[in-house]
This record gives structure tokens, C-alpha cells and sequence, in this order.
């Protein structure tokens, strides 16, 4: 277990580091743009009112827009399942798997949140704080978490654990 935190950990730096340079930025910045502009379609799909300009989602009739910063485009809670997956005994296939599988949901889950968000800002700003400070950021890690924790009861098992029972054997 310990060996699982301390590479957790590890991995987590440098991946949020990694986030904060240049490169990381290269990659975020038109991420970003993109879960704008999905949501917005998302929105079209169901009454044509949204618009997407850059990291901004708005309403042409209302005028309300949210502007989808970091900590809201769903990476943060990516890269904690990606630190999870990598830092768990399992073949790179399993964590190829498991990481392309739960960036979708952490993602479709996202696009959720923020259309929720852009239809709960016009209809109460009190509201949209609440849900956006705190229903949907514990939402988001809980489900990168449950993600994760259904992904590690289908990775093939390690072998019994360090001091654990070894397996039973069969009696003839």
C-alpha cells in the first residue's frame, strides 16, 4: 500500500507540473475550447440558444456565459485517475484501457456539469455558485474515483499481497 501512495503521489506531481508548463498549456488551452464548443452543441441539440466563443459558452437570447477555466474542463480530475491507473499493478493494456475508458466518462460527465451549469446560471445565480463550487467538483472526483475503483476490480490480480494467505490448495 505504501509503494501504491508513494507512486500515486509521484505521479500526480508530475503530471499536474507537467500541466502548468508550456507544452501542458499547448494541450489544455484547445482542450478547454473544445469542451466549450461540445457543450454548446449539446445545448443546440436541445433548444439552438447556445453559442461557443473560445472557452466561453453564452446564450444568444439571455446573454449569461460561463467562461470554462481550469479546474472545470475535466483535466484535474483526469490526471487523478491517470496517477491511480498508473500507480496500480497492472499491464499497460489494462491502464491503456482503463485511462481511454475513464477519460470518456470523466468527460461525458463534465459536458453534463456544464450544460447544468449554463441552464442553472440563467434560472438562479445563487444556485449556480452552490452547484458550481461544490455539488460538481465533489461529483467530478467521485467519479473519477468510482471509475477508477471499478476499473482495479476487473485489472487482473496482482498475487496475494506481502504477508497475505497464499492460495488455497487443492485437496486430491
Amino acid at each position: 500500500m505504501r509503494h501504491f501512495a508513494l507512486k500515486f503521489v509521484l505521479v500526480l506531481v508530475a503530471l499536474f507540473a507537467f500541466e502548468l508548463t508550456p507544452p501542458g498549456q499547448a494541450l489544455v488551452k484547445p482542450w478547454t475550447a473544445f469542451v466549450a464548443s461540445a457543450s454548446a452543441g449539446l445545448v443546440q441539440a436541445f433548444d439552438g440558444d447556445a453559442a461557443a466563443k473560445g472557452v466561453v459558452l453564452y446564450s444568444r437570447k439571455s446573454g449569461f456565459a460561463v467562461e470554462i477555466q481550469a479546474g472545470c474542463n475535466g483535466i484535474e480530475a483526469m490526471l487523478v485517475l491517470v496517477a491511480g491507473m498508473l500507480a496500480y499493478p497492472a499491464s499497460w493494456r489494462q491502464r491503456a484501457a482503463g485511462i481511454a475508458i475513464g477519460a470518456l466518462a470523466i468527460q461525458a460527465l463534465n459536458l453534463a456539469r456544464v450544460v447544468s451549469l449554463f441552464y442553472l446560471g440563467q434560472w438562479n445565480r445563487d444556485w449556480f455558485e452552490w452547484a458550481h463550487l461544490y455539488a460538481w467538483q465533489a461529483l467530478i472526483m467521485l467519479d473519477a474515483v468510482i471509475v477508477w475503483l471499478l476499473w482495479i476490480r476487473h485489472v487482473d490480480s496482482p498475487g496475494p499481497a506481502v504477508g497475505g494467505s497464499p492460495p488455497a490448495s487443492a485437496a486430491a
